[in-house]
């Protein structure tokens, strides 16, 4: 089933309006634009009136982030803006979250620790409904790094990025699954995690890696078709064209060895589709 929903996947760091260093860094970069991404997320979903619901599961510090997702949000117009202090199981099937998820027009799943949010929410109320709007309804889920990386099936869960080329040292587990053909990382770019999304597609070479760059995203519609949002760059790994791997036979440890993997490096406005492997700039 194609769904009617869209994805919105950011790399985390995405601007919130108070950095003043980082729009110095960006003086030149026409890409950027205060508080782009999150003014996309606004867009898609229809406008500054809607109702907003943000998803705080994954950090440790939520009511920091809470506080600056808020005013972000508010100095881009928006006044129905709120907060799911969502911390355990039993809190994704609270009578009132329930409620609000029914009725709000986005759900934004904050940065922190991807594991959190398949933990808290796996098999409960909360997920079922929100899986389904998303089929079903013009709805948008939004996610900024651990947020973002949870929303496919295959989720990198834990890997130390200077190890990242050894077999073994990057670890997967089941994500969210609102898509299931890519598998997606987050700051790419100021971490150094490309070679464990290499990894992971090298694992899983059917499915397309996506590495995301801070303050920058990529929307997902009809959960095949990518449009590159905000300042900086994404990373594609195609893996479907690899002509040898010995990750099958070499013991956890050793380095792998590739042959022909493919790279794209995309910016704002690329599109790509996951299906066809086609790039349109």
């Amino acid at each position: 089933m194609i769904p009617k929903g869209k994805l919105i996947s950011i790399g985390g760091a995405e601007d919130k309006g108070t950095d003043r260093d980082l729009f110095a860094v960006h003086k030149n970069n026409p890409n950027y634009t205060e508080l782009g991404v999150l003014k996309r997320i606004v867009d898609e979903a229809g406008g500054k009136h809607v109702h907003i619901e943000v998803v705080t599961t994954a950090s440790s510090i939520p009511g920091e982030v809470w506080r600056n997702y808020l005013n972000a949000f508010t100095k881009l117009g928006c006044t129905r803006v709120f907060h799911m202090r969502i911390r355990k199981a039993k809190d994704a099937d609270n009578e009132d979250i329930i409620d609000r998820l029914k009725k709000c027009q986005v759900v934004m799943f904050s940065g922190g620790n991807q594991s959190k949010i398949t933990s808290v929410f796996h098999d409960s109320s909360f997920f079922k409904i929100l899986k389904s709007r998303y089929q079903h309804e013009s709805f948008v889920i939004a996610g900024t790094s651990a947020g973002a990386m949870a929303m496919s099936h295959v989720m990198i869960s834990d890997g130390n990025s200077a190890y990242s080329l050894l077999k073994g040292e990057v670890k997967n587990a089941t994500g969210l699954g609102f898509v299931e053909d890519v598998i997606i990382d987050s700051h790419v770019n100021k971490r150094g995690r490309f070679t464990r999304l290499a990894q992971m597609v090298a694992l899983h070479p059917q499915k397309i890696g996506i590495g995301l760059g801070e303050d920058t995203g990529v929307i997902i519609t009809k959960g095949d078709e990518l449009e590159v949002i905000g300042s900086g760059a994404v990373m594609i790994v195609d893996g479907s064209n690899i002509l040898y791997s010995n990750i099958a036979t070499i013991k956890d440890g050793s380095p792998i060895s590739l042959e022909d993997l493919r790279v794209h490096i995309l910016q704002k406005g690329n599109l790509y589709n996951c299906i066809t492997k086609k790039i349109t700039v």
